[in-house]
Parts: structure tokens; C-alpha cells; sequence
């Protein structure tokens, strides 16, 4: 597991991942319609399919259940 405290060049803590928590539902930046958990989201803002959905359908896509 890596560190998520890191000194700024000016000597200020940074927690980064209290910062990925903190923006973990704004939309990223970029050409993708994603946010930071990886949710695939409108022009609003809005989650039309979560991380957690899409890897369940792709589990489910590739573990099929034979008859």
C-alpha cells in the first residue's frame, strides 16, 4: 500500500487520499463522461452506470452459469 501523506514543496501536509475521497463523485476531466470512482455519468453530473454494476455485468458476462 502506498503513502497517502505527502510534503508540498512549501513544507504543507497532504493527505491525498482523503482529497480522492473528498472528490471522488465530481466529474473528471478529460473527454471521458466519468467520475473519479469510475461511474459513467450524464452531462449533469448525474451516475447513469456505477463502477460496481459494471464489473458485476462483466463477472456475470464472463462466469456463466451452465444449465
Amino acid at each position: 500500500m502506498t503513502k497517502s501523506l505527502y510534503k508540498t514543496a512549501q513544507g504543507k501536509s497532504i493527505d491525498m487520499g482523503a482529497l480522492r475521497l473528498q472528490n471522488e463523485k465530481v466529474r473528471a476531466v478529460g473527454n471521458m463522461k466519468v467520475n473519479a470512482r469510475g461511474d459513467v455519468v450524464d452531462d449533469r453530473g448525474g451516475v447513469v452506470n456505477s463502477k460496481t454494476a459494471q464489473v458485476n455485468r462483466q463477472y456475470n458476462r464472463t462466469h456463466k452459469k451452465s444449465p
